[in-house]
């Protein structure tokens, strides 16, 4: 009978220790999935691997500087010009255009573009070429800006030109093929930038220069991000190895219990 009694006894501490070992490993192994489903949803969320984040980078700067290329464009059709911007480089039309004013222009029939008089200022500012023309000593490279004060027809439509601020108009008629536009607007001072640039050699490697930097930091962003997470995953694994400890404690108190149930 009492070996009886002890086999029960027994029977009831196994079934104990086997039911709280059970319930313990499952709800171990619970956290440790949703932990792991976590981190996997955590990871997807934010994002792939640093090579694609790389790549992802410098197709949105490649888009960046493509959409500067499709808003000029856009501007090329809506004003009907190829060249709707220039930078006033010269003193000529003062006061109303000064050096560094970008002009807006916009592409006109050139029976519409107005003259005016050599003493007045009613006539329209147009922007030309005149490189290569005969009369001018040594026209600039860059586009010319002056006012329209007189035109003719022969065959085409020519015009003469002055600037404000100049003494007298210029040499030679204008013909119609060498117009870029008439100036329809301006922000001053804001090509400024582009006129230091250009005189000292330096736009197009600042341009480079510029992209340069921000790839290279934009990389570096997400390198850094990346290393920051990996410690982060690594400190929060530390944190969650710990609590295994506390469940043993757990199962010792469990025990005596147990035992003391048996008496």
């Amino acid at each position: 009978m009492k070996d009886f009694k002890d086999f029960i006894g027994l029977s009831k501490f196994l079934l104990k220790m086997c039911y709280h070992k059970t319930i313990e490993q499952f709800i171990i192994m619970k956290e440790k999935y949703i932990k792991t489903s976590f981190n996997k949803e955590k990871l997807k969320k934010k994002g792939s691997s640093p090579k694609r984040k790389i790549i992802i980078a410098i197709m949105l700067i490649f888009f960046a500087f493509s959409g500067s290329f499709l808003i000029y464009y856009i501007m090329q059709i809506s004003l009907n010009t190829n060249t709707p911007m220039v930078v006033v480089v010269s003193g000529s039309m003062r006061p109303n255009l000064l050096e560094g004013d970008l002009l807006f222009l916009k592409g006109k029939d050139p029976a519409l573009i107005k003259n005016g008089t050599v003493h007045g200022k009613e006539g329209d500012i147009i922007v030309f070429d005149a490189r290569g023309l005969s009369g001018w000593m040594a026209p600039p490279s860059e586009p010319i800006v002056h006012r329209v004060i007189a035109k003719k027809y022969d065959g085409g439509w020519f015009f003469m030109t002055k600037g404000d601020a100049n003494p007298s108009h210029d040499s030679s008629w204008i013909p119609e093929s060498r117009v870029i536009g008439v100036v329809v607007g301006r922000i001053p001072y804001i090509g400024f930038v582009k006129i230091l640039l250009t005189d000292l050699g330096l736009l197009i490697p600042l341009l480079v220069i510029i992209s340069a930097l921000l790839i290279i930091s934009i990389v570096w962003d997400i390198i850094k991000g990346d290393n920051e997470k990996g410690k982060d995953k690594k400190k929060g694994e530390l944190i969650f190895a710990e609590k295994p400890s506390q469940d043993e404690e757990i199962e010792e108190i469990e025990f005596d219990f147990t035992k003391q149930d048996e008496f």
